[in-house]
């Protein structure tokens, strides 16, 4: 198994865990708010580029969630080189 394979295993594990939230946009902010929270940032990065190239393998869950994770990063760097 890939870094990447390993990597999304990890995300959809996760995503697994929140799908009992009853609304969907709970379980997806819980995931990336997980991701956030104790994944490193080379870890979102890798997950991020991955994404960008093929979505085989994401959960519906962390495929969004991903996306949500990368525009919050991207964000966050555009303030941060504004600053």
């Amino acid at each position: 198994m890939s870094s990447d394979e390993h990597l999304i295993k990890m995300a959809n594990d996760i995503a697994d865990f929140f799908r009992a939230e009853p609304l969907r946009e709970d379980a997806i902010g819980g995931i990336v708010n997980h991701i956030l929270k104790y994944w490193t940032r080379r870890m979102r990065e890798k997950l991020i580029e991955h994404l960008r190239g093929d979505t085989a393998g994401f959960d519906d869950l962390t495929l969004e969630a991903v996306r949500r994770v990368a525009a919050q990063m991207a964000a966050k760097d555009a303030g941060t080189a504004s600053a």
